[in-house]
């Protein structure tokens, strides 16, 4: 049986995973990549992070995006969201003390799932093995949407 999740539940799933599939359009078309997350309760946000390319700049030029994150066991067990917001390039202070929060919330997720302990930021997201600074960005939830399957 298919049913639609409540946004509490949606926020749920949101929280408890790292890895989703960040939506966004880039001169009229749309493109799906996976990316590394944080879920922030405290601002109900998703923070990441990239290096300077293509998904940055068309998010800048179109700041609506979403986020997809789903969890399958089977083809009859299943939750998904999409987390529809704002993108909002962060810098400075913010930005650093963002990704640090980042870095732990994720590192939190991965000892809690999948009872490793990571030591740094790289071994879970290879943008930090690029030369590049970092650049921190936040999207702003504007609304949850969910379904979900169970036998």
């Amino acid at each position: 049986m298919i049913k639609s999740l409540r946004t509490k539940e949606g926020i749920r799933l949101l929280r408890d995973n790292y890895i989703g599939h960040l939506a966004f359009i880039s001169q009229g078309n749309p493109y799906v990549v996976p990316i590394t997350y944080y879920y922030d309760e405290t601002s109900n946000s998703i923070l990441g992070y990239s290096a300077e390319g293509h998904k940055m700049n068309a998010m800048r030029e179109n700041r609506s995006v979403s986020l997809e994150v789903d969890e399958i066991s089977s083809v009859n067990n299943w939750r998904s969201i999409l987390a529809h917001g704002v993108f909002e390039e962060l810098q400075g202070s913010e930005a650093k003390f963002l990704l640090h929060r980042f870095a732990q919330g994720v590192k939190n997720i991965i000892l809690r799932k999948e009872k490793i302990i990571p030591k740094s930021i790289s071994e879970f997201s290879s943008k930090m093995n690029s030369p590049e600074t970092p650049i921190v960005f936040r999207i702003r939830i504007v609304e949850i949407t969910g379904k979900q399957r169970k036998p």
